[in-house]
């Protein structure tokens, strides 16, 4: 995590990146098998390994074709082309998020550079001006 922003009378948090895999072996693992499952190569190995058993589901009928895809092929390709998907999707939300929180950024210095000094001096504007005109008494 990286060190507070002081923004005014804030203090803004810079987001925790998840990026731990766990400590043990077996966390390793996973995480290297699911960076491995989820890849379009991984997928098209899986695809042509389905197809492998399309002759025979076809020669079965309808009810093996079916289950061949309900199966085989559904869960052997879509399964990685699923985790494909989840990573660019995370990938263009951790990247939108990046650009907010630096918009944020952008407004809240311009915030302290500009609003404090300028609500003070229309506050000491409208104070001089409050004092040096006369007051008009009510009919």
């Amino acid at each position: 995590m990286t060190e507070p922003t002081k923004h005014g009378h804030f203090t803004r948090h810079a987001p925790k990146v998840a990026d731990h895999h766990g400590d043990s072996l077996l966390d390793r693992a996973g995480v290297q098998i699911t960076r491995a499952v989820g890849t379009m190569v991984c997928a098209i190995v899986f695809a042509a390994l389905a197809l492998v058993s399309l002759p025979d589901a076809i020669k079965g009928g309808r009810a093996p074709l079916i289950a061949w895809i309900a199966q085989t092929f559904l869960q052997l390709v879509l399964l990685s082309i699923i985790m494909v998907g989840q990573r660019v999707q995370a990938k263009a939300t951790d990247a939108q998020t990046a650009h907010m929180a630096l918009g944020i950024d952008t407004a809240l210095d311009r915030l302290d550079v500009t609003t404090a000094g300028g609500i003070a001096d229309l506050a000491a504007s409208l104070d001089r001006l409050a004092q040096s005109s006369p007051r008009k008494e009510a009919p």
